[in-house]
């Protein structure tokens, strides 16, 4: 069993839909009344609805863990080209990479990639 969807609350949808698409991939789904779900290829759903950004503990985020350090790399950039404020800068440690930004609502969103190895 995957968790495969989060809702988030934004101001503006189509701005949201077109951050997510331009730097995650996303791509929209259906409209289910005023909400957009987009989906990734793996059939995570991101459910954006209108109505403002909601407040969270300072500690909260969400992220995207793509297949590689590569990937990594790719996601960085795109979401500098997308203006998308860095929160935490790209940063490789032994074999682990990752950084923080923000979307246009502020929501922080961690990437990341480390392999896959069993907790101990």
């Amino acid at each position: 069993m995957n968790l495969n969807h989060l809702h988030l609350h934004v101001a503006d949808v189509e701005r949201s839909a077109g951050f997510y698409e331009r730097v995650f991939g996303l791509k929209r789904h259906l409209w289910h009344g005023g909400i957009l779900f987009m989906r990734d290829d793996t059939g995570m759903d991101l459910a954006l609805a209108p109505g403002g950004r909601e407040t969270f503990p300072s500690w909260f985020h969400f992220g995207f863990r793509p297949d590689g350090m590569a990937q990594v790399r790719a996601l960085h950039g795109a979401a500098l080209e997308a203006g998308a404020p860095i929160l935490e800068p790209l940063t490789e440690e032994d074999h682990f990479i990752f950084f923080r930004c923000a979307d246009p609502d502020g929501y922080a969103i961690e990437v990341y990639w480390e392999p896959d190895e069993p907790a101990r």
